[in-house]
């Protein structure tokens, strides 16, 4: 795996069967996410209690973080069936009808990447998800005709990386919105810890810490850094993980100590150094450090803005005086400016959907 593309690679490939192994079932395995992690717990509690379904819980945040991990904790709570799907896959109703009319009573629908359901599908959705009926259209032409399908109470369980690019419609219909936001280096250990432990691996608290540090916050960074630093601990000879074996293994990857792959440094680099700070629009940033976009937005920008490193605004992207002392560079008068008195974007989306 390329060096470069190890974060890219990592948050955006599909779950793998080394993911599935490594997921906690149950909420009293599940580290980090005190505040969401106790909320659901206490909606299972309470529909269990009452003998209900579920309500419908929308999951956001970062790639990595956990949300297709809490909605098959939440099924396993529930003690009931999950499907799992994704925005783009459901092309048309009768996709949408053939997911629903299967569910059970109780069961779960997961649909990943909700924030890319088409608008027709989501009108479908609406009123599955109030009344628990679904019309669809059967025939074209005169001989067209609206069928009311009736459907068992089910709870849906969406996830998204862009909760901004959910329809307000949508997004209302959700009983419970919950923000996953990064990991500290705490909760990343206990997670690493509890990986080696179930993959036979004996590593010292400071290995396990070292990783933590270095895996942008994100678990399944983390266990994948887990998996490399295995490999390379057996065969450099070392009888268990210690710090320097985790150390001496990810710099190998060119991942530093702030958890900066080489596409990081590229990045606040390329605005610093070719856009003197910025602001630069994330079209031409994506140019010039030959990825695209929608990962920059995705993968990327995220952890650099919560980090300190970057500042979206109206204008582009604009670099902050911590990448400026990343590249061991002081800050210009133009970038402290811009750096000062543009407002931050970023910030102000997540506010919004926490």
């Amino acid at each position: 795996m390329p060096a470069t593309n190890f974060v890219t690679t990592t948050i955006e490939a599909p779950d793998t069967p080394f993911d599935v192994s490594l997921r906690p079932p149950v909420f009293s395995e599940f580290a980090g996410q005190a505040k969401v992690r106790e909320r659901l717990e206490l909606m299972v509690a309470a529909a269990k209690q009452r003998g209900d379904v579920l309500d419908h819980v929308l999951l956001s945040g970062p790639p990595g973080l956990g949300k297709t991990t809490l909605a098959y904790i939440l099924a396993t709570a529930m003690g009931v069936n999950i499907k799992n799907t994704s925005g783009p896959t459901i092309e048309k109703a009768g996709d949408l009808a053939g997911l629903l009319t299967t569910l059970e009573r109780g069961d779960v629908l997961f649909i990943d990447e909700i924030h890319r359901l088409q608008p027709a599908i989501e009108e479908y959705l609406y009123p599955a998800m109030e009344d628990f009926k679904l019309d669809i259209i059967i025939d074209q032409g005169p001989s067209a005709r609206s069928v009311r399908l009736n459907l068992p109470k089910f709870t849906l369980i969406g996830a998204t990386t862009r909760a901004g690019m959910i329809s307000s419609p949508l997004r209302s219909r959700f009983g419970m919105t919950s923000r996953l936001d990064y990991y500290n280096a705490e909760e990343l250990r206990e997670i690493i810890k509890r990986s080696a432990g179930l993959l036979g691996i004996e590593i010292e608290d400071d290995g396990a810490l070292e990783i933590a540090s270095r895996s942008r916050g994100t678990p399944r960074v983390a266990n994948n850094l887990l998996k490399w630093v295995r490999d390379f601990a057996q065969v450099k000879g070392y009888a268990r993980v210690t710090r320097d074996a985790a150390d001496r293994a990810l710099s190998m990857l060119d991942i530093d100590r702030d958890g900066f792959d080489e596409m990081d440094k590229r990045i606040i680099e390329a605005i610093v150094c070719k856009f003197n700070g910025g602001p630069v629009g994330i079209s031409s940033l994506a140019v010039a450090v030959g990825e695209e976009a929608g990962t920059l937005e995705d993968v990327n920008e995220p952890y650099l803005i919560m980090q300190g490193y970057l500042k979206r605004t109206a204008q582009g992207r604009v670099a902050m005086p911590a990448a400026y002392e990343k590249l061991g560079l002081k800050p210009s008068a133009h970038a402290q400016t811009h750096a000062a008195q543009e407002p931050d974007l970023f910030l102000k989306a997540t506010d919004g959907h926490g």
